[in-house]
């Protein structure tokens, strides 16, 4: 699925996006599960996809009357596959977003002054997807191979700098997991909870090559928001954060209500089975090792730190312009 898209593009649609910031906002699509009392304007929560499991806990939050109890009115606005949230976020059209942490690193590379404020999987989703009929047990077994990668991705780049797409033919993601159904010998990119229940469906056993176990393994599902927002209404930050945190920790618990709230506004094939399938796969990514639940939504500056390092790797001429500790803080949670 197309969830994100190339840094290059992201800069391409804000370039769009300064340009017509004087017209009005898009519609967004119906949202049963937004919050129902106000203190202040609703709060704009972007999402970097449609919604999914991977927007659980905004859902949840919504569903089960946590952002009411907060006196939060919550607009949820769905994305898709030109949603570049970063943007958004800079030209004030959105309070909040979902993201991934590497998105943060560039965005401010770019000089966008976006900050990540929690982080609901601790463990990346990102994975490579194969027929078990494929032959590829390992990343080192994907020579041969034809993969669906999407262009200018930083996993893409981590690989090729590993020499594991050597003897690969890459050729352009599509959004669907047919290619790899009709050829064995096809790959895909995706994430853990969602495309291989995709491609059971359609009778194929897969294998899933995880991304993290390579090294790379940005947070995933992050909240972000501006660091005008965090200066000009810490209090409103606070209390949104906090409520989003409970919500994720009741849909890590029971994801019943959240599911129902996401399947009513994914207006795009999502099925109960999916979310059931997402939900229990996100659990594993979101509290690994046996993580305490109270943990939910901290990072580390290590962690950080690390990913930092690795993307100046990727892009010496880059080095240096961000500081990890600038991208994230825990002082909401």
């Amino acid at each position: 699925m197309l969830r994100d898209m190339s840094y290059k593009h992201i800069c391409t649609v804000f370039l769009l996006l300064l340009v017509g910031c004087n017209s009005s906002d898009p519609a967004t699509s119906p949202n049963p599960a937004a919050g129902n009392q106000s203190n202040g304007a609703p709060i704009r929560v972007q999402l970097n996809w449609y919604p999914e499991s991977e927007h659980g806990g905004v859902y949840q939050a919504a569903a089960d009357q946590t952002y009411s109890d907060a006196a939060l009115q919550v607009e949820i606005k769905s994305g898709g596959n030109v949603a570049a949230v970063a943007p958004q976020l800079e030209l004030g059209r959105c309070d909040f977003g979902f993201a991934n942490a590497d998105d943060v690193v560039l965005a401010r590379r770019q000089g966008m002054d976006i900050v990540a404020v929690l982080a609901a999987m601790q463990n990346s989703p990102r994975c490579i997807l194969v027929q078990k009929a494929s032959g590829a047990e390992s990343f080192e077994g994907l020579a041969g191979m034809t993969l669906q990668l999407q262009p200018g991705r930083l996993f893409v780049e981590f690989m090729r700098g590993k020499g594991l797409l050597n003897g690969v033919q890459e050729v352009p993601y599509q959004g669907s997991v047919a290619p790899l159904v009709a050829d064995r010998k096809v790959g895909v990119q995706a994430y853990s909870f969602a495309e291989p229940l995709l491609a059971q469906q359609e009778g194929v056993e897969v294998r899933v090559l995880m991304v993290s176990d390579l090294g790379w393994n940005p947070y995933s599902s992050v909240l972000i928001t501006s660091g005008d927002m965090i200066r000009n209404d810490p209090e409103r930050v606070r209390r949104f954060v906090q409520a989003t945190r409970i919500g994720w920790k009741n849909y890590l618990l029971d994801p019943k209500l959240g599911n129902e709230a996401i399947l009513a506004a994914n207006e795009h094939g999502m099925t109960a089975e999916a979310l059931e399938f997402g939900a229990a796969g996100l659990r594993t990514l979101a509290l690994p090792e046996e993580m305490d639940i109270e943990q939910v939504g901290l990072m580390s500056t290590d962690r950080w730190t690390t990913l930092v390092e690795q993307m100046d790797r990727l892009d010496p001429e880059l080095s240096g312009k961000v500081k990890p500790q600038d991208c994230f803080t825990n002082e909401f949670l």
